[in-house]
């Protein structure tokens, strides 16, 4: 018995929510419409996708965005990818480009033109403009035979499927595919420039994102703040360094300035607890305590501190302490 594709099952699924006149049962219908879609669009990827993700990788201007109407708003959409995934580009109205805007296109640029029957008039200005001062352009449309098609550098063509609203033909799941494309172009470009989270982050310093890209060195204590103490040294040297630093824990280092351990509130309390006599630090302290370098991700950070059910963590570069991250500093970055 051959084995059904997923297009196959989708397809099984729409007709078998047709009957359905609820909610659900048309928000289904239109959801894998789009779905099915997207897997014909996938297995439709050829080189010409590979050429558009090269030849922009080595453009040294910027990817101009363009589209009316729904294209259009999709098309911003796929600039702001862009521009946050580290590829330069802006969104150029058509309407806009006709009246002056052409001159902000410069022959370094590239064009991605958006339109699913690619006959759009607004768009004739612009294609005449990239042919006549040779600015690379990328189409992508539904018919590679069409003016755009035609007259594009580089064909990406989306499947010629029926819009998800058969009703009034409105553009659903043409949309659809063509912001996942644009999608797959940011993403495939990202990796071609190993552009990291490191990168990312200079994009976005506010909000969740940025909350959630920020390193252990951005939230750790400075040097000065963080609670150190010899190994070797009275416990009461180290319970004053804990209540002087306020981090609820030292951190107790040996001659060469590597750490050996850490004391927190919690080994006090259970030290007490035991009836135990401790008088140097390293009786007390949590020898191989869990670490972090300054480069770990917080939201790593806050991850590690919930496996481990600890409140705070040292920072190391070279074995040796810089800071501490305490899981204040997680909750006033915004993290959780």
């Amino acid at each position: 018995m051959a084995t059904r594709k997923p297009e196959q099952e989708i397809q099984t699924k729409i007709e078998g929510s047709r009957p359905q006149d609820d909610s659900i049962g048309v928000g289904r219908e239109v959801l894998w419409a789009e779905a099915a879609g997207l897997l014909k669009l996938a297995d439709a990827l050829d080189d010409a996708f590979v050429e558009a993700v090269a030849r922009i990788d080595a453009a040294k201007g910027r990817v101009i965005c363009s589209g009316i109407g729904k294209s259009g708003h999709v098309a911003r959409k796929i600039a702001a990818t862009l521009s946050s995934t580290g590829t330069a580009a802006y969104f150029v109205h058509p309407t806009e480009a006709s009246h002056g805007d052409l001159g902000m296109i410069q022959a370094d640029d590239v064009v991605l033109a958006l339109s699913r029957s690619g006959e759009t008039a607004e768009l004739d200005d612009l294609v005449q403009y990239t042919q006549l001062y040779s600015v690379l352009l990328i189409a992508v449309t539904a018919n590679p035979k069409s003016v755009l098609g035609r007259a594009a550098d580089i064909v990406l063509a989306i499947p010629d499927l029926p819009e998800a609203c058969a009703e009034t033909n409105a553009p659903t799941t043409s949309t659809t595919l063509t912001m996942a494309l644009g999608d797959a172009l940011a993403v495939a470009l990202l990796r071609a420039r190993g552009f990291d989270a490191k990168k990312f982050k200079l994009f976005h310093p506010g909000g969740k994102l940025g909350a959630m890209l920020k390193t252990a060195g951005d939230l750790m204590s400075r040097p000065a703040a963080t609670p150190l103490t010899l190994s070797g040294s009275p416990l009461a040297d180290g319970l004053s360094e804990i209540s002087k630093k306020n981090l609820g824990c030292v951190g107790v280092v040996a001659k060469d300035g590597a750490l050996c351990g850490i004391i927190t509130d919690g080994d006090i309390r259970r030290l007490i607890a035991t009836g135990v006599a401790a008088e140097k630090v390293d009786d007390a302290m949590t020898r191989n305590p869990v670490t972090v370098t300054p480069e770990t991700l917080a939201a790593s950070v806050l991850q590690l501190m919930n496996e481990k059910k600890i409140t705070q963590v040292f920072v190391l570069e070279d074995g040796e302490p810089v800071g501490v991250v305490h899981m204040h500093d997680i909750l006033r970055a915004g993290i959780l």
